[in-house]
């Protein structure tokens, strides 16, 4: 495959206490029919010292090493800015807990040909263990909800005939940016941490007029929640994991509604939120019920805070 001008593409991955999801990823990563890409591991304060570890078995990479865990919002804008400031042309951030086709990155370049306002491309995304269903075909947004719908979700390939077309957000789990887009739209909102902080970005791009589509020619596979799914006294789940998620989907509302559409969103929300603190006192998960209530509280009252811009 030929492209014009020759583009490069820096592929970051955050390492977070998840070595054997990562060599696995950058194993397949090593068979990518590309010319021009490299690979930024960022470890976020893993444990141990798993980065040092990865960079023996993978010297072909850059390495970065955080002192703590900075979150997947934070984790990906150190390798982000490594990327802008090496000079590449676009910038992929890729979950550690996937396996790449050979292919998938050259067909993801292909769709920014002659598309000057194509900021964004996803690739298809299937279950890691049955490569037959799809987790994710990209997203759709519904404003008067404020929320994010997943296209695609757990339907069989057959079954949903994925097309390529324009999205409202992509998933993090796997999002190819051009550099013009990110030195306009700027870095992931850091004060996310983790969960939502793909569609707010997706909604900043989209704000600024890029496009945003989907690739159904790239195929990756996913763990799906590899980096949240750790034994716990109340279930697989963390309550932490809650606890993002619900106050930032209050962020969400916050950002992105005003008015009779902000009160819509916010009554929806907090009724499931609600329901799942009764489910959770139901069940006895008294830490998760603190967390989701936490979760509403922060939601509301921190101040939301604005993105990076680089540099």
């Amino acid at each position: 495959m030929a492209f014009t001008p020759d583009p490069s593409v820096a592929i970051i991955l955050v390492n977070w206490n998840g070595y054997a999801f990562t060599a696995d990823c950058l194993l397949s990563l090593r068979l990518l029919e590309f010319p021009d890409y490299k690979v930024i591991v960022v470890d976020n304060g893993s444990h141990i010292a798993e980065g040092k570890k990865l960079k023996t078995e993978f010297p072909e990479i850059d390495l970065i090493e955080n002192d703590s865990n900075l979150g997947f919002s934070a984790g990906n804008n150190v390798g982000i800015r490594k990327a802008l400031e090496d000079g590449y042309s676009h910038v992929m951030l890729l979950n550690n807990d996937t396996l790449v086709a050979p292919d998938f990155l050259a067909q993801m370049m292909l769709k920014f040909q002659g598309k000057p306002r194509l900021g964004v491309v996803q690739p298809l995304i299937f279950f890691l263990h049955d490569r037959t269903k799809i987790w994710s075909a990209g997203g759709k947004w519904n404003h008067l909800w404020c929320r994010a719908i997943t296209l695609g979700d757990r339907k069989f390939k057959e079954e949903y005939q994925a097309q390529d077309q324009e999205l409202d957000w992509a998933t993090g789990c796997c999002m190819l940016i051009s550099r013009d887009a990110l030195l306009e739209v700027g870095l992931l909102n850091a004060s996310y941490f983790a969960y939502f902080e793909d569609v707010e970005w997706s909604l900043r791009f989209r704000a600024k007029a890029y496009t945003i589509e989907l690739a159904t020619q790239a195929m990756i596979y996913h763990e799906a929640g590899a980096s949240s799914k750790k034994k716990h006294s109340e279930g697989t789940l963390s309550p932490r994991v809650f606890y993002f998620h619900v106050r930032n989907q209050f962020y969400l509302i916050r950002a992105q509604s005003t008015g009779l559409s902000r009160l819509i969103a916010s009554s929806y929300h907090l009724t499931r939120f609600v329901l799942w603190m009764g489910y959770f006192c139901l069940r006895g998960r008294f830490q998760k019920l603190k967390a989701v209530s936490r979760g509403i509280k922060d939601g509301w009252t921190l101040p939301l805070q604005k993105a990076e811009l680089w540099p």
